[in-house]
């Protein structure tokens, strides 16, 4: 009588579909400590591009793991870590030896604070992430992580795109994007989270041909794309945040609004 075979396994199935999406978690912190090295070695052309490589890596990840079924909390704890590295102390410590240092005491106080917010933020998301489906899923609760880590490096971007509309002074812009771009992070206004785009089936080509000319663009004219996407990325706060009120007093007034008032922290 022919007996079964035993499968030997290392890991189980659950566990193996985890090591994929933590690896590309781990990538993350590597790239964004490789941009501090970079920074050091005044190479702030690598760093920045480095920080957005961290930033499609901290998108793939969790949408690798949902994907795969391979969410854990070991998971969700590393990604916290791994965005307060990339887009925290990376960020703020390729500004300090860009620019802040040259405040003496007071660019290491922005520097601090800057990083500060970013682990309350992220210490925010760790006890207050929402796993009920509402219609604020497409809403952020302030500025989510990765959006400022980039957006505090506006100013490092803008002088590398060798756009010179108009004379800038960096002592002042610097320290006031640090202070602007800390508040927006802790702070409770809706911004918008781009998570839930249809796109008609019709107008799918069209929407590959824009993201191949986007990436296009990109390659050719990175930082004057990059700067050109910040500007956007500020001028859809305010909008977000009219259209959030918008349709949470329609809820209000159709009695719809079972929800929970406070918004899908996610980083």
């Amino acid at each position: 009588m022919e007996q079964p075979k035993n499968n030997f396994k290392i890991v189980s199935d659950k566990k193996a579909r985890m090591l994929l999406p933590n690896a590309l978690t781990l990538i993350n912190v590597c790239i964004g400590l490789s941009s501090i090295k970079f920074a050091l070695d005044e190479k702030f052309e690598l760093s920045i591009i480095a920080i957005i490589f961290a930033a499609i890596f901290d998108t793939l990840d969790g949408r690798v793991a949902r994907m795969l079924k391979g969410t854990s909390l070991v998971g969700k704890e590393l990604d916290s870590l791994a965005d307060l590295i990339s887009f925290g102390v990376a960020p703020a410590f390729i500004m300090y030896f860009w620019s802040l240092n040259n405040l003496g005491k007071f660019g290491w106080l922005l520097t601090m604070i800057f990083v500060v917010c970013v682990a309350l933020r992220l210490a925010r998301f760790n006890v207050s992430s929402n796993s009920e489906p509402s219609w604020k899923d497409n809403y952020f609760e302030g500025v989510p992580s990765p959006a400022g880590g980039i957006l505090v490096l506006m100013p490092l971007i803008l002088s590398l795109s060798e756009i010179n509309l108009i004379k800038i002074n960096y002592d002042i812009v610097v320290p006031t994007f640090f202070i602007l771009i800390s508040f927006l992070l802790i702070s409770k206004v809706p911004t918008f989270a781009f998570k839930k785009i249809s796109i008609p089936r019709r107008m799918t080509i069209f929407a590959l041909f824009g993201v191949v000319l986007f990436f296009g663009l990109l390659l050719i004219y990175t930082f004057k794309v990059l700067v050109i996407c910040g500007l956007i990325y500020i001028c859809l706060i305010p909008f977000g945040y009219f259209s959030y009120q918008k349709i949470y007093k329609q809820k209000i007034l159709s009695g719809e609004n079972h929800d929970n008032d406070d918004l899908e922290d996610i980083l």
